[in-house]
């Protein structure tokens, strides 16, 4: 097959882009050029470049062509401005979502089927997962989580549709991190020594509060403890701090977490007692539903053996939901439905804008934003 593969400089892709060339197939590397170097340039080093630089390395290693592609302003557009709205309304966002569903196989796939049309058969990235498709007449594409809980990236995935799984590969998705590492060590490659990249996909080296700041600037407001009504300190806008956070706050006497904020007064109320009883957490409401079969399961309200995410990472709850709504086949739409989740037990860190991603098994079965 002919293969456009995603690659980002790190040694996840660089291992993808070899194992298929290995396997025989014709690949080209694509570069996506998102980092936003000219508005912030001053806030500290420009990581792309030295991203870039490994890239080419492994390329001319491999001899497998290169191709960059500008994407700033679909970047802009598409991600960097979700993120920012969602802060500004108090809630915590998940940018590498909306990159994945709407750049790296959104905006991406558009590109390479308007300029590159049927030059290739699939695009393939280093995302830690795998997909499956379906023998029968149906040909329904699976999402399912990677061997790797810690570094499964399906949660990352969860926005994905039918239509954009189906041209997608993931080479490394059966294997887990240090096998990777091995196989990067293996084929020599010019990145095999690379630590993983941390963070927001566009961001780099660079502190997220000093990306949020040049934005939405700073704006003083009090810090309130929520059994008291006490003024305890002062924080430097809403937009800095989520729910269930303890860092940054800069107070004695803790340890000190954000309980809720008042936006229209620009109050974060805070408390020591945050894993009492009384504040325990089982219940969320989850709205803006990707189901990545096109519609919800018809069994979903009676599944026993549904799970949920509600961040990256290894942790599932047990939990059972119902529709709030009726219209979990309303126009055929993948984005659907919203559902009432109970969680078998609780988790402190539910807050509003954060994503809930739903499993049946090692199957992702989508996932929707917390209200």
């Amino acid at each position: 097959m002919n293969i456009a593969v995603l690659v980002s400089g790190g040694v996840d892709s660089a291992v993808a882009l070899k194992l298929l060339q290995m396997q025989g197939h014709q690949v080209t590397a694509f570069y996506l050029k998102i980092w936003l170097a000219d508005e912030l340039n001053f806030l500290g080093e420009c990581p792309w470049e030295e991203d870039l630089c490994y890239v080419r390395q492994v390329c001319d290693q491999l001899q497998v062509p290169l191709e960059i592609v500008p994407f700033q302003q679909a970047y802009q557009d598409l991600v960097v401005k979700y993120t920012m709205t969602e802060i500004q309304a108090g809630r915590t966002p998940n940018p590498d979502i909306m990159c994945n569903s709407q750049i790296k196989f959104g905006a991406f796939l558009d590109y390479i089927l308007t300029n590159w049309a049927g030059k290739f058969d699939k695009i393939a990235s280093g995302h830690y997962a795998n997909i499956l498709e379906s023998l029968d007449s149906n040909k329904q594409v699976y999402l399912k989580i990677a061997p790797d809980l810690v570094k499964d990236q399906t949660y990352f995935l969860a926005y994905l549709t039918q239509a954009q799984l189906a041209q997608i590969i993931f080479p490394i998705g059966t294997y887990n991190k240090s096998q990777v590492r091995v196989l990067a060590q293996e084929f020599n490659l010019a990145n095999q020594d690379r630590k993983d990249s941390q963070g927001i996909c566009f961001l780099g080296k660079l502190k997220f509060p000093d990306f949020v700041k040049y934005y939405l600037g700073e704006k003083a407001g009090d810090l309130i403890e929520f059994e008291t009504g006490q003024k305890l300190g002062q924080h430097k806008g809403y937009w800095f701090h989520t729910i269930g956070q303890r860092q940054g706050l800069g107070l004695s006497g803790g340890p000190w977490y954000v309980v809720s904020k008042d936006l229209a007064q620009n109050i974060i109320y805070i408390s020591r007692n945050y894993y009492n009883p009384d504040k325990a957490r089982n219940l969320l409401t989850v709205s803006n539903i990707n189901w990545i079969a096109g519609q919800a399961p018809v069994d979903l309200e009676t599944k026993t053996n549904l799970r949920v995410k509600l961040r990256h990472g290894a942790e599932f709850h047990d939990c059972t939901v119902k529709f709030i709504n009726n219209n979990n086949n309303l126009n055929n739409s993948s984005f659907n439905n919203t559902v009432e989740v109970l969680l078998a037990k609780h988790d402190q860190g539910i807050a509003a804008g954060q994503f809930a991603v739903f499993y049946e098994q090692d199957i992702c079965l989508g996932g929707g934003i917390i209200v």
